[in-house]
């Protein structure tokens, strides 16, 4: 099996509510929110899926792999 080369989520960033709104990839890219919906839609990032929340829109959440510590929430903050 060959390793998974997609960058991966390596910090993000808030809002005042804590909502998501940006996220650093393992490249040291920066992807507003829509950006990543795209990259993350097309399969370009590894550990991350969409689903569709209560309002109807595509969110972003880390795979379900029992690991707390990895949560997108969990991710440092970068400026």
């Amino acid at each position: 099996m060959k390793p998974d080369t997609r960058e991966r989520f390596i910090a993000v960033q808030k809002n005042g509510d804590g909502n998501l709104t940006a996220f650093q990839t393992s490249s040291g890219r920066v992807l507003d929110y829509e950006q990543a919906l795209e990259e993350v839609n097309a399969g370009a990032i590894a550990g991350v899926n969409l689903f569709k929340g209560r309002d109807g829109e595509l969110h972003i959440r880390g795979d379900a792999d029992g690991d707390p510590t990895n949560n997108l929430d969990a991710l440092p903050i970068f400026e």
